[in-house]
């Protein structure tokens, strides 16, 4: 039950006669954050189906001009159609469609609004949950910690959908594209969906690749130094087809 506020309004903020007063702010979904939608529900549907969330655990986002695309709270992905787009503004009004966004909504605004990224993703990949809540940093096992901007960190925990948690997120993410949330899972950015997902499931196996070195009895994994990895960074400089 709602509970019923003196203004006439419920909790949520719908007017007594039943019409959400944020509806006449908000407005008809344009040709270009259609696509984005489609681009969206489909990496979400990826996270599940590669492993990296169960049900509706993490969420997925995208950057058109000044909205942002979400995914809904507590809506599995494969129920997810053409008419259930969500957007909000960079301030976090809602701008599109009637879903309630994705409860870590902070964290993803927070990197729209301090860095370039057009898209952000967001798991709870078991490994790399597992390996939050061991280091405080994810050691060097891998030269693909390059590909992120440089040794990945892991950010403080704090409660999931808080402004804590983002600025604990933004401190672990100065200068990379993705970090550990402790005890939580992860999270990355890109140019685009496709980048922000790779990373994500570059940085999955990363952990898996770290955890299953040390787990053998009486041996350590050998560990890249940070000369060796600033080496990499610049050879990805040139990586890639250049068109």
């Amino acid at each position: 039950m709602v509970e019923q506020r003196g203004d006439g309004r419920g909790a949520g903020g719908a007017r007594g006669d039943g019409q959400d007063v944020g509806e006449s702010r908000r407005r008809g979904v344009r040709p270009e954050e259609a696509r984005a939608w489609e681009e969206l529900v489909t990496t979400a549907r990826r996270t599940v189906s590669d492993g990296l969330v169960v049900g509706t655990s993490g969420n997925v986002s995208v950057r058109v001009g000044d909205t942002v695309l979400v995914t809904p709270s507590g809506v599995p992905y494969d129920r997810l159609a053409p008419d259930d787009v969500t957007g909000v503004g960079l301030d976090g009004r809602q701008v599109l469609g009637t879903l309630v966004p994705t409860s870590e909504l902070p964290m993803h605004l927070a990197v729209y609004r301090t860095t370039g990224a057009r898209a952000v993703v967001h798991t709870h990949a078991v490994h790399a949950t597992a390996v939050s809540t061991l280091v405080s940093e994810l050691p060097l096992i891998h030269y693909m910690a390059a590909a992120l901007g440089g040794p990945v960190r892991v950010a403080p925990y704090a409660t999931y959908g808080t402004d804590e948690l983002a600025e604990n997120m933004l401190r672990a993410l100065a200068d990379r594209s993705g970090c550990l949330l402790q005890n939580h899972g992860t999270i990355t950015h890109g140019a685009s969906l496709d980048q922000a997902y790779d990373r994500t499931a570059q940085l999955e196996w990363m952990c898996r690749l770290w955890l299953t070195a040390t787990s053998v009895p009486g041996l350590s994994p050998s560990l890249l130094s940070r000369e060796q990895l600033a080496e990499v960074q610049e050879q990805l400089r040139g990586y890639g087809q250049h068109r």
